[in-house]
């Protein structure tokens, strides 16, 4: 199987984001063995917004992390908070991934 890449976006209601905030860094940071990167990043011009880059070893390890404590907790937390999320399945337009993409998690928020 195939790493899986995803680009999620929330747009969030204002007086919930330092609540989402904590809640989003949270749920990144209890990310399983799966879970190979887990950024969470904020666009400069869009302070109502949060995406998150995801990277998985397969779907299979996205569909486990689903169904884990931390990320069923998250997604009751922010219910009614947000709109609904914008999921991006990306795949590498050369097909294989460079040294330099293998960075570190980091946390932009």
């Amino acid at each position: 199987m195939s790493e899986l890449d995803l680009l999620v976006e929330f747009v969030v209601q204002a007086d919930f984001m330092p609540r989402f905030r904590r809640l989003v860094r949270a749920n990144a940071r209890k990310s399983l063995s799966g879970c190979r990167r887990f950024d969470v990043l904020v666009p400069e011009d869009d302070a109502r917004r949060i995406v998150l880059y995801e990277n998985y070893d397969d779907a299979g390890a996205f569909e486990l992390h689903l169904t884990t404590p931390h990320d069923k907790s998250f997604a009751a937390a922010i219910a009614g908070h947000i709109e609904k999320p914008i999921v991006r399945r990306l795949e590498l337009l050369a097909g294989e991934r460079t040294s330099a993409s293998r960075r570190p998690v980091l946390d932009r928020t």
